[in-house]
């Protein structure tokens, strides 16, 4: 990495650092319900919402119903998501009269609003209303935010008490969570967002004419939105040329906002954050880096300050921080190498095979190639989905990168409340591991892991891979399922093995190079998505009820200490073994061999 990448990224996560035990400690007096201010002064607020809900805050529920209510309540959201898009050409806030979306495009919309992956196969600028936009999307990137926090602190709650038979009450958590913490945040940075110079308006969209003409190659498509193929495969496509540019216009920074902070990634525009509307500035890129890995990374102090010894927090810390880091500079240095192919044609044949100035396809020049490579890592440990850049265009192995890093399971720091409770089960089942070893009934945190946390920790941690890769093979065996893609041979495998990644554990980035706005993808990635979602949700619950209940079980000489290096090294293992003895094989055949065919040519 070159001299001032090294000074961006050191500085970038000083900051981080900083901010993660204030803002920890914030969220779990938040969450507790301890008399700081902001409840203090939101107090009479948060008690109207109850009082309009019907709600009783002071009610504690059982995992069960702890976990219908959720499941009910974001299901009643996918429903109203699911009928604003089929009604908006009638409704108000629709300037441009978009007609209504198609049945298997609001479906899979509806379940990846509110699933938190944010998943979108059609442009934003030229599909949904205003209406639709706050309404519907940017509504469910609230409410699904907040459904991951709930979760993660729920689990807390299970360590924490003991023979106890309730884990908390949803709604008290929803509130809070949303009120509290994504609300007031979400506010700051959008008003830092269109200080940069993010659009946030009502007008219709504005036409204008360009100084010069623009010529372009637009894929031909049939009746289905699949490309047109040639008899070699390749894409056919047709020339086009214009003076027109129409501008897209509408409340962009206020969705932008919570697309960061909740680790969501649905972008205004098609081109998401790589639009100057949507992230304009160097420092409105940084802004939106450090909004994504913001509540993730503070989250473990949550956990260590609810759990009773803030070491436990930063041992997970530790982990997820050692798991990123050598991720990251894989793909900040692949994309600073470049393509050897070009390097190849240059004048001087004797010279290194490292493009001259790296990567910069598919990328932003405002940014440069360390930040859209970093931006690039960060969305894809979290949950956000979100991008500054084309993945599709980064090279094999830097493309690879954000691919893995879903595959971990988006528990390096995760998404909001997804990567600590799912981090939390590997640790679980990292304890299991040691206990089997040393001959000990395994212990975390004071209780005793038996047969049903073991049972229910392996639906959390299998259930992804499994739909995923099934989902894959799938894609890949019916016609329906290959003939949206652009790309032939490994890159085209890779979109699909991407796409699935993505849906699977509610991300939401895509490699682009596939045409996902079709019935098959729709509906498949629509229920990869859901069940990537629901089942670990309510294994982790599960587990918050049966912990709860169990007594403490006291420390003794040989409790095995769950906050050092060797209890740090043992959670990177089970990440490691579990992510990468699942998804070598499917790597093996996309990105691995197209590096080891662009290097080896």
């Amino acid at each position: 990495m070159t001299p001032a990448t090294i000074a961006f990224i050191t500085v970038f996560f000083l900051l981080l650092l900083v901010s993660v035990k204030p803002f920890g400690l914030y969220m779990a007096n938040v969450m507790e319900g301890r008399p700081i201010w902001p409840l203090r002064v939101g107090a009479r607020f948060e008690g109207l919402i109850y009082k309009l809900c019907g709600v009783d805050p002071t009610s504690q529920m059982g995992w069960k119903k702890y976990a219908v209510a959720l499941i009910v309540f974001n299901a009643l959201g996918a429903l109203a998501v699911y009928a604003l898009q089929r009604l908006q050409v009638w409704l108000p806030l629709n300037p441009q009269q978009f007609a209504n979306v198609s049945a298997d495009s609001s479906f899979n919309t509806a379940v990846s609003f509110i699933t938190n992956t944010n998943w979108q196969g059609y442009s934003g600028e030229s599909t949904m209303s205003y209406l639709t936009q706050m309404a519907a999307l940017a509504v469910q990137n609230f409410m699904s935010a907040a459904s991951g926090i709930v979760v993660a602190i729920a689990l807390i709650r299970g360590f924490a008490r003991h023979s106890a038979s309730t884990i908390g009450n949803v709604w008290a958590d929803l509130t809070r969570s949303t009120l509290y913490i994504l609300l007031p945040l979400s506010v700051l940075l959008a008003l830092l967002l269109v200080g940069q110079g993010v659009v946030q308006n009502f007008s219709a969209y504005q036409d204008v004419t360009t100084i010069e003409s623009v010529t372009y190659q637009n894929p031909k498509v049939d009746a289905a939105g699949n490309p047109l193929k040639d008899s070699a495969g390749n894409p056919i496509t047709e020339t086009q040329t214009t003076q027109k540019q129409t501008l897209p216009m509408g409340p962009m920074a206020s969705q932008e906002a919570i697309k960061e902070l909740g680790t969501n990634g649905g972008g205004f525009v098609n081109a998401n954050s790589a639009h100057p509307y949507e992230n304009p500035t160097a420092i409105s890129n940084f802004l939106e880096m450090f909004a994504i890995l913001l509540i993730p990374m503070s989250l473990t102090y949550t956990f260590g300050r609810m759990a009773g010894d803030t070491r436990q927090g930063w041992a997970v810390f530790a982990a997820m921080a050692i798991l990123f880091v050598p991720l990251m500079v894989l793909a900040v240095h692949s994309e600073q190498q470049g393509n050897p192919l070009i390097a190849k044609l240059g004048v001087d044949q004797t010279a290194s095979l490292t493009q001259p100035g790296g990567n910069m396809e598919g990328k932003e020049s405002r940014f440069g190639i360390g930040a859209s490579a970093l931006f690039a890592a960060i969305t894809t440990v979290t949950s956000c989905g979100a991008v500054n850049s084309m993945h599709d265009s980064f090279t094999p192995l830097g493309g690879l990168v954000p691919l893995f890093n879903m595959q971990l399971g988006e528990v390096v720091f995760g998404g909001v409340g997804t990567g600590i409770y799912s981090m939390l089960i590997f640790a679980i089942v990292g304890v299991f591991i040691a206990g089997l070893m040393i001959g000990r009934t395994p212990e975390y945190l004071g209780k005793k892991i038996e047969a049903f946390e073991i049972k229910m920790s392996s639906i959390a941690i299998l259930v992804m891979p499994f739909i995923v890769l099934t989902g894959t093979a799938v894609a890949v065996s019916i016609a329906s399922g290959k003939a949206a893609v652009a790309n032939p041979g490994a890159h085209g495998f890779s979109e699909i093995l991407y796409a699935f990644s993505s849906a699977g554990n509610n991300n939401g980035s895509a490699f682009a190079g596939i045409s996902a706005n079709t019935p098959f993808y729709n509906i498949g990635l629509g229920l990869v998505m859901w069940l990537g979602r629901y089942w670990p949700i309510v294994a982790v619950l599960a587990i918050a009820g049966s912990l709860a209940a169990k007594k403490r079980v006291p420390v003794t000489a040989g409790t095995m200490l769950t906050y050092g290096p060797t209890f740090v090294i043992l959670l990177i293992g089970t990440v490691l073994l579990v992510g990468a003895l699942t998804f070598v094989p499917a790597l093996a055949l996309g990105p691995i061999v197209e590096h080891l065919t662009l290097w080896g040519t």
